[in-house]
Order: C-alpha cells, then sequence, then structure tokens
C-alpha cells in the first residue's frame, strides 16, 4: 500500500455553489471527513433560491469546520463566480486554498492530503490538478469525457514542459498571497467566466506551478447530459481564449487549425481520389503514434477506455474546437450558472 505524504498545512477548501442543495447534499459531507489534521471548507452561497441554505446550516451542525458565506441577490448589481470566490477567498482563514465545485467528489479522502503536500515543492504557489468525468453509456458523456481528457493532457504536459497556461478550478489549489499579490481576479472581472484558467495563464510560471495526477486526487463530476446545457457551458469556456497571453494564443490556435486542417485534406484525398492509400496510410499511422503514446497516459487518467474511440472522436474534437472558437470570439456569456 503506497504510504501517503506527511503534510500538516493548514487548508481552505473553498466551493462557490449557486442553487446546488442536491450536490451539496450528496457531496459537500465527503469533503468534510477528509482524512486531513487541519483544514477547514469555505462555501459560497451564491445568491440561490432554493433550500441550500438550509441544507448548508444542517450539514454546519455536525461538521463545525464548515465555515458559510452568504450572498444575497440584489436588483441594481448581478455578481458572478469571480466575486463569490472572491469572497470566499477573503472569509479563508489559511493561506494555502484548495477549491473545488459543489458537484465534486474527491476519488478518496486522501484529496487534501495529496494536494497540500505539493506546497512543500520549494517555490510552489499553484497546484493544477485533475477533475474527470464521471462515465455514463450516452454518446454526448463518451465526447465531453474524450475532450476533457485532450483538454488534461495539453495543461499538464505544459507545466510539466515549464509553461503552465492553464488550470480547471475543480481541482485547483493556490495560495491566498499570490491571489491578492496579483489583484485577484480583477483583471478580467468583466468576463464570466475565467476563475480558473486565466488566473492561472496570468500567474503562473514554471518556478511556482507543480502538477497533481495521482488517482486519489482526481474529483469526479457529471457531465452535462444535453446538449443544449453542454452548448452553454462551451460557450462560456470558449470565450474567455482571446484573453490568454499572446503565446498561448498562437500555441492552441496552431493545435486547432492544423488537426482541423489535416482531416479537411484526408477528406479531400478521399474526395478527389489524390493518392488515397497514401493518405490513409498517413492517417493510419498518426493513429498508431497517437495510441502508442497515449496508452500509459490515458490509463493514468481513468480514461483507458476512451482510447477505442480516437478515430472518431478525434476529428470531432478538431471540428469543435474550431466552431467553438470562432462562437467565443462573437459571443459574450451573460451568467456563469
Amino acid at each position: 500500500m503506497e504510504e501517503l505524504p506527511q503534510v500538516n498545512i493548514p487548508i481552505s477548501v473553498i466551493i462557490s455553489a449557486r442553487n446546488e442543495s442536491r450536490n451539496l447534499t450528496e457531496n459537500l459531507p465527503y469533503i468534510l471527513q477528509q482524512t486531513y489534521p487541519d483544514y477547514e471548507v469555505v462555501v459560497v452561497n451564491d445568491c440561490s433560491h432554493d433550500n441550500s441554505h438550509d441544507v448548508l446550516q444542517d450539514i454546519q451542525r455536525e461538521f463545525p469546520h464548515l465555515k458559510i458565506v452568504t450572498i444575497t441577490e440584489h436588483d441594481r448589481y448581478k455578481t458572478g463566480k469571480k466575486f463569490a470566490l472572491t469572497l470566499g477567498i477573503k472569509a479563508a482563514k489559511n493561506e494555502h486554498l484548495l477549491f473545488a465545485d459543489a458537484d465534486c467528489k474527491p476519488a478518496t479522502l486522501n484529496w487534501i492530503t495529496r494536494m497540500a503536500a505539493n506546497f512543500t515543492t520549494p517555490g510552489a504557489e499553484i497546484v493544477l490538478g485533475y477533475s474527470p468525468y464521471y462515465r455514463s453509456s450516452n454518446f454526448l458523456n463518451s465526447f465531453v469525457r474524450f475532450e476533457t481528457v485532450k483538454t488534461a493532457i495539453n495543461y499538464l504536459s505544459s507545466a510539466l514542459n515549464g509553461d503552465p497556461y492553464m488550470g480547471i478550478g475543480r481541482n485547483l489549489a493556490y495560495t491566498k498571497t499570490l491571489f491578492f499579490g496579483s489583484k485577484g481576479f480583477a483583471a478580467h472581472m468583466h468576463l464570466m467566466s475565467g476563475d480558473d484558467d486565466l488566473f492561472v495563464n496570468q500567474n503562473a510560471t514554471a518556478e511556482n506551478s507543480v502538477i497533481e495526477i495521482h488517482p486519489d486526487t482526481f474529483t469526479y463530476t457529471p457531465a452535462k447530459t444535453t446538449l443544449g446545457s453542454w452548448f452553454r457551458q462551451k460557450k462560456r469556456h470558449m470565450g474567455v481564449g482571446k484573453e490568454y497571453k499572446n503565446k498561448h494564443r498562437r500555441m492552441l490556435s496552431f493545435d486547432a487549425v492544423s488537426g482541423f486542417l489535416f482531416y479537411v485534406l484526408f477528406i479531400l484525398c478521399l474526395v478527389f481520389k489524390f493518392e488515397p492509400l497514401l493518405a490513409i496510410g498517413i492517417v493510419a499511422f498518426r493513429l498508431i503514434l497517437q495510441v502508442t503514446i497515449y496508452f500509459k497516459v490515458y490509463k493514468k487518467l481513468d480514461a483507458g477506455d476512451m482510447l477505442w474511440a480516437l478515430p472518431f472522436f478525434d476529428l470531432i474534437y478538431y471540428l469543435y474546437l474550431n466552431v467553438f472558437g470562432l462562437i467565443g470570439t462573437f459571443i459574450k456569456p451573460t451568467r456563469w450558472k
């Protein structure tokens, strides 16, 4: 049995929740039972109009290390997730902050321990975690999980290569000093999304960032079950890409466009019968290379079953990247939930 790291850095877990009574009931007690010696959980009840307040009060009676911050709706001023998280960070008593969403459940009770251990690395101010989606048997779920793994491979490998450019708020940690020293979300407060990836993009360096992909630290969350809800989610996410640093925009744009053009040229070769055998051979070689490289990585990220989907989903993935990239350029999301 693998030994747990010995660490006792005080941690504040911060969760922003809007109308999440069901998810709070299902997931919050598990987070409050983590086997970590010194932590609190700060839940920001962000203008909920369900029974989230009562649920939180009931849970707090059983777990006194739960701190509740309540935001009430204002007719004039509409708040978003960044405002809620900022209040949660201000309310947190500890320097080291760990973030999750209300619909997330850590894989084990060792989540905080293994994430916190990364702060013992000299200079570490940001810890990039991984958050897969629960598996179910439908097409949308399969593609969402495929896209999540591809995204994770990109941002985690880039961080390992000394160029961190994004993180995900469902499993992310950083210090309060870094947050306030960089003026928090001030540079992109006008955008509904970006509390995770834009903050990391603007503040992460090779020296202050580490990754954590131990299976104990995965935080699982349900994927969207309808095309409409998934489409709204993707619009929010893609809308922040243009705010990335120039070098990261160029890198991601090159990946999206080159992948798309690869498949366009392949289809054109087949349609116009221009060296079709050579085109098929090149695609087959690319696929074999991908499977060889990705095999261990997909297993490590609990997505081994996704390898079968590479030939089909890889094409859809690059089409999706370009379509939503254009949508994100012209459409501005107006809500975070």
